[in-house]
This record gives C-alpha cells, sequence and structure tokens, in this order.
C-alpha cells in the first residue's frame, strides 16, 4: 500500500471513529430515538448476529446505555432487595463490576413495571441512576470505575405503581421528574442537581400532584432550551437552567409513560390514561396556551408506554397492544396503521438507517422501511422477553431482556 493511500485509510478510520456516536441516557444522544450512525443488522435472531450476551443476575426494565467503550445498566437482585448498577466491556460483554445501591424492601408495584425500571444517563466522566428507597427517591452519581461520587435524596415518592424517573442531564446539572402522588403535607416537584457535588440549584412545583414515569426532555425550541414533559395532568415547558415554567398545555388526559419528541419544530407525544392520544403542540407560546398552541390532536389514537419516533416529516409509533402507525408530523394526516402482533409492546421506537426499529415484550423486533407506506423489512425474534428500549451506537444494538444483555451487531 502507498503512503498516500495509507494515510487516506486511516484518515477514513478516524473519521469514522470520531463520528460515531454513543448512547448516553434514555432514547439516546437527542433523547428522541434518532440515531445518525450507518451500518445496524437488519436481521438477526438469538444465534444469528449476536456478538455476546451476558446473563444479568437481576431483573429490570432499565435500558443500556453507551459511553467510552462501557455499557451501563440498572437491576434489581430481588432475592437480596438489592438494587445495582451494572457495567460491562462493550466489545467483548464481560461484566466489568456490579455496584449495590438501595437494600430496602420491594415497594408495591404495576405488574408492568418493575424495581428497576429507570435508565442510567452519562457525561462520558460519571454515570447516574435513580432508585427507590420507600418512602424516598434517591441519586446516585459513580464514575466509570464503579467509585460511588455521592448520593442524594431529593424528597419523597408516592406511587401505586411504583417507580421510574430517569435521570436526564443537561450542562452541568442532572434533572429529575418527582411526579409522585403526593400526600397533602408534601409537594409534587422537579429537581435539578450539580452533577459533580449533587448540591440542589432548583425545585420546580408541580400543581396537580399525580404520578408520571416520564423523563424530561431538553430541545431547542422558540430560541431557546426548554425542558418539556408530560405527567401530572398536562405537558409543560420550563428552563432547564432555572426551573421557572415556560408555558403549560392542560391534559389532554390524567396519566403519562412516554416521553416526548421534537420534530421539524414541533413537539410531539403519544398518551396515556385514561384516554389515548396523539397531540403536536408549537413550542412558542407562553402561560397557558391550551387553546392556541395545540397543532392538531388525534383522541383514542397513540399509545401509553412506548415513546414515539420522528423521521423525515413523519411520526412513528406503536401502541400497547402491537397496533404501528405514521403521521405527517405538520398536519396530522395518517399514512398508515397495521398490527404488527397480538403481543403487547412496551419498548421505545428507533429510527436508524432509514428504518424504524419496534421491539415487541416477547422480544421480537419488528423493522419496518420508514415511509409513508407500510413495508415490513424483517421481524427478528431474540428469544426472550423484553421489556427496555434499546440503545444504538456505532452499528451496534444493544437489547436488555429479561434474562440477558445482548449486543447485536451486522458485519462492518
Amino acid at each position: 500500500m502507498t503512503p498516500r493511500a495509507c494515510a487516506a485509510l486511516c484518515l477514513l478510520f478516524v473519521t469514522s471513529v470520531a463520528s460515531a456516536e454513543d448512547w448516553p441516557g434514555w432514547r439516546g444522544p437527542r433523547a428522541d430515538g434518532t440515531v445518525k450512525d450507518k451500518g445496524f443488522p437488519l436481521t438477526w435472531n438469538s444465534k444469528e448476529n449476536v456478538k455476546w450476551k451476558l446473563e444479568l443476575p437481576g431483573t429490570g426494565h432499565s435500558s443500556p446505555v453507551v459511553s467510552r467503550g462501557k455499557v451501563f445498566v440498572a437491576g434489581c437482585v430481588e432475592a437480596d432487595k438489592t438494587r445495582v448498577l451494572y457495567c460491562a466491556d462493550r466489545a467483548t460483554g464481560k461484566l466489568l463490576w456490579t455496584k449495590s445501591a438501595v437494600v430496602s424492601g420491594l415497594e408495591f408495584k404495576h405488574s408492568e413495571n418493575s424495581w428497576a425500571s429507570s435508565t442510567p444517563a452519562t457525561d462520558g466522566e460519571r454515570v447516574y441512576i435513580t432508585f427507590f428507597d420507600k418512602p424516598q427517591m434517591r441519586v446516585f452519581c459513580f464514575d466509570f470505575d464503579g467509585k460511588l461520587l455521592w448520593e442524594k435524596i431529593p424528597g419523597e415518592f408516592h406511587s401505586v405503581h411504583g417507580f421510574c424517573s430517569p435521570p436526564v442531564l443537561h450542562n452541568d446539572l442532572v434533572i429529575v421528574n418527582g411526579d409522585q402522588d403526593a400526600p397533602k403535607d408534601k409537594g409534587a416537584y422537579i429537581v435539578a442537581l450539580d452533577k459533580k457535588t449533587g448540591e440542589e440549584k432548583w425545585r420546580a412545583d408541580r400543581l396537580n400532584k399525580l404520578r408520571s414515569y416520564c423523563p424530561p426532555v431538553v430541545v431547542e425550541a422558540d430560541g431557546k432550551k426548554q425542558l418539556v414533559l408530560t405527567g401530572s395532568k398536562c405537558v409543560a415547558s420550563y428552563s432547564p437552567d432555572t426551573g421557572k415554567q415556560n408555558w403549560i398545555i392542560d391534559g389532554p388526559t390524567e396519566q403519562f409513560v412516554s416521553s416526548m419528541v421534537m420534530h421539524d419544530g414541533v413537539l410531539l407525544l403519544t398518551a396515556g390514561f385514561p384516554q389515548h392520544w396523539i397531540m403536536a403542540i408549537k413550542p412558542d407560546g407562553t402561560g397557558n396556551v391550551t387553546k392556541t398552541h395545540v397543532l392538531w390532536s388525534k383522541k383514542g389514537e397513540g399509545g401509553y408506554v412506548p415513546s414515539p419516533v420522528a423521521h423525515d416529516g413523519k411520526l412513528f409509533l406503536v401502541d400497547d397492544s402491537g397496533v404501528a402507525s405514521c403521521w405527517d408530523v405538520k398536519t396530522g394526516k395518517p399514512f398508515w396503521k397495521e398490527r404488527l402482533s397480538g403481543k403487547k409492546h412496551h419498548a421505545s421506537a428507533i429510527a436508524a438507517d432509514g428504518r424504524i426499529y419496534l421491539t415487541s415484550s416477547e422480544g421480537i423486533t419488528f423493522v419496518l422501511k420508514a415511509g409513508e407506506e407500510f413495508e415490513l423489512l424483517a421481524k427478528n425474534p431474540l428469544g426472550e422477553p423484553v421489556f427496555a428500549s434499546p440503545a444504538f451506537s456505532d452499528g451496534d444494538i444493544f437489547i436488555r431482556g429479561t434474562k440477558h444483555l445482548w449486543c447485536i451487531g451486522g458485519k462492518k
């Protein structure tokens, strides 16, 4: 090989490595399920295109996150009543360390929840995770070697359905949603802590005092950063730096689980209970904008648990019963609606390589063409139930099943 060819090859390799994205938190680097990397596998099963699988001793619906060659995921060893954080080597699947965070009684929960449902978040130096220690929420910060740097209790948490409140990172803050069925003498809240010390930086009151499990999402809208979330009978926007509320929309329903996405200047949501909705919101308002800033809405459509994804002007989602659909982001025009399976879906949608990946709770990932016409490209059974959402990074797909953490990867 000539020196010039060798240099070109090295440049190509460095560019490829530099452009590859980690998956540092809930729903990825943009918190919306979109993937910029290329080269993900189209097909797999429990033997084909499996790079490795790691048996985890605990249970949990926590989704994996990927950063600097490591994979983090939370679990609960039910026999010991211990909530733990696992760290695995990305390349080999070797379990590098396990850190116990909380040892306490297993709280009452919904049958479709777990005792380790929160997804970790990492800034590449530290990893953050939340657990429940009845009646308190606890936030933990570890370094990449598993050393505990700090832990804080931002407040109590009360819910008949159990706990799930993934941490969200913004600049020097770790932000946690404390929506809860608050007693009269307690408040529901969103709280921001200092990433390095755990010191509380701001707290926003949530007036409706009703449980939700929605991670806030930081988006760029109306010329500023906005912290947006559904939950507690409303959709609301706050300053992620101060906690000051920008705007609020009443409803459209009572309870929420999925997180919102931003696409082409429009905020999009699917929810909830007791009524399902799809809604598009113009995020440039002030105060109560219920009557002025709902771009379009569809009552009785969409799902409750799985979060949607948007790609190329289209909104893709799957409801809890396995019905997928596609909608125009700006107008709400329906393009298609098709049943994928008769099984439930809990995992959130992913858009990668011009495809939409939708994983059912029985562990089958349906791969669809990301287009205005329905086209099923592949149906991939893992042979293990899946309740967590997958992580996509540099051609690999990380799936947390009920027994194993899987790394799925095609040929590079």
